[in-house]
């Protein structure tokens, strides 16, 4: 087989489920094809940056079938050379280092292709070039602050990530706050006084934006993003960042004839 080669192909996802094609014209003022999130296939697996680097059988991923399949080439490097490699990487890509916008999936893919395929393979320039679209659009301006405010909350309600690659599912869960009364024992009176029940961790991040040109529209469109991640996150369904797309979706579906008269 090491002669013969292992097929190297990229599953190309659309997160939206074809909404960005619908409602990118009229919220961006510019058509968007899709949110694209790609992972790597070879050996009969499927890599691809998700809260860590992930592995999944092929099609068995949390994204479903894709949309399309790439060909990238061959590669002749063993699986168990290619898995040091992406343990050696594993520390740039955590949740902790996630990056909608220049650290992503598709920033991911595009460098484990070039390591299995050469440089003359990667990730398509349209898929890459995707987030300097977006931020290119007349609503970039207002975008660009939210997606700062759904990372933020996304990574402080992530669990710490190993620094090594393990190919487990990909799950994200929100750590509970450490209660008052962890923090500190006091004298028995005193801490007899200070003891109250552990509060519920409820929604208590909804930071208010800093004073900007675009004032009450950027904050009223960050405060319906967050409070539907929230409540999608109360539900215990989703993990964070299938939550925060979910949410964004809502958003974008609830004001897709606003953003069109906005412009006009």
């Amino acid at each position: 087989m090491a002669e013969e080669g292992y097929k190297v192909t990229l599953n190309v996802y659309d997160l939206s489920n074809g909404l960005a094609r619908q409602l990118s014209t009229s919220f961006l003022g510019k058509p968007i094809e899709a949110i694209w999130h790609t992972g790597v296939v070879v050996y009969g697996n499927e890599y691809y940056f998700g809260g860590g680097i992930q592995s999944s059988p092929a099609g068995t991923t949390p994204y479903g079938r894709p949309l399309r399949v790439v060909e990238l080439g061959v590669t002749h490097i063993p699986r168990e050379v290619f898995e040091d490699y992406l343990r050696d990487i594993a520390p740039r890509y955590t949740a902790e280092t996630y990056r909608l916008l220049t650290h992503n999936c598709n920033n991911f893919s595009h460098e484990v292709a070039q390591f299995l395929v050469g440089t003359g393979a990667g990730v398509p320039d349209y898929i890459l070039n995707l987030p300097a679209e977006v931020m290119s659009s007349p609503m970039g301006p207002l975008i660009m602050p939210m997606i700062q405010n759904l990372e933020s909350t996304l990574r402080s309600n992530v669990a710490p990530q190993t620094t090594q690659f393990v190919p487990t599912p990909a799950s994200v869960s929100a750590p509970t706050e450490a209660p008052a009364s962890e923090r500190k024992a006091p004298a028995p009176a005193e801490k007899a006084s200070k003891e109250a029940p552990t509060p519920a961790p409820a929604k208590k991040e909804a930071p208010t934006p800093a004073a900007d040109p675009l004032g009450s529209a950027r904050g009223k469109v960050q405060e319906e993003v967050m409070k539907e991640f929230a409540a999608i996150m109360a539900s215990g369904t989703l993990r964070a960042s299938e939550a925060a797309a979910l949410a964004m979706r809502r958003v974008m579906e609830r004001h897709g004839d606003g953003a069109t008269m906005q412009q006009g």
